[in-house]
């Protein structure tokens, strides 16, 4: 070890950025609710491939990252106007659809060829899966 410091593997340090994204609270980002989103102040949506999965995560204070299972991804997206503008899109339409999830516990990563959705409310963490063609071909 080079300075007494473990270096951590990217694959590591991409499966915390997904857990923090999954086990934070809308305390920790001091978000309360608002007329618009009374229940959603995060979605997460989950892509899985043959080798990999792509989590996709938008929270109301801002903050979007993208993080890729193997290692990499995009964190601080939400500083870009088109992309924050996207974000709080996908929350304002997740929140139309909050009734369609299903509260969960766990909180595992699609399969390949699926797609998952993880909302993030005040109240608790809700889920859907679908389909990867079913949904790009608006079946679902």
């Amino acid at each position: 070890m080079l300075f007494g410091r473990k270096k951590s593997r990217p694959a590591e340090i991409a499966r915390g950025m997904r857990e923090q994204a999954l086990s934070l609270t809308a305390a920790d980002l001091n978000l309360q609710p608002i007329e618009a989103r009374p229940h959603v102040w995060g979605a997460i949506m989950e892509l899985g491939y043959a080798r990999a999965v792509a989590s996709l995560c938008a929270f109301a204070d801002g903050t979007v990252s993208l993080y890729i299972s193997t290692g990499g991804g995009i964190i601080g997206a939400g500083e870009q106007p088109a992309v924050r503008e996207q974000a709080e899109r996908f929350l304002t339409i997740t929140e139309t659809h909050v009734a369609d999830f299903e509260r969960v516990d766990d909180t595992p990563p699609p399969k390949p060829g699926r797609v998952r959705f993880y909302v993030r409310t005040f109240q608790a963490t809700l889920t859907a899966e679908a389909d990867e063609q079913d949904l790009g071909q608006n079946r679902h």
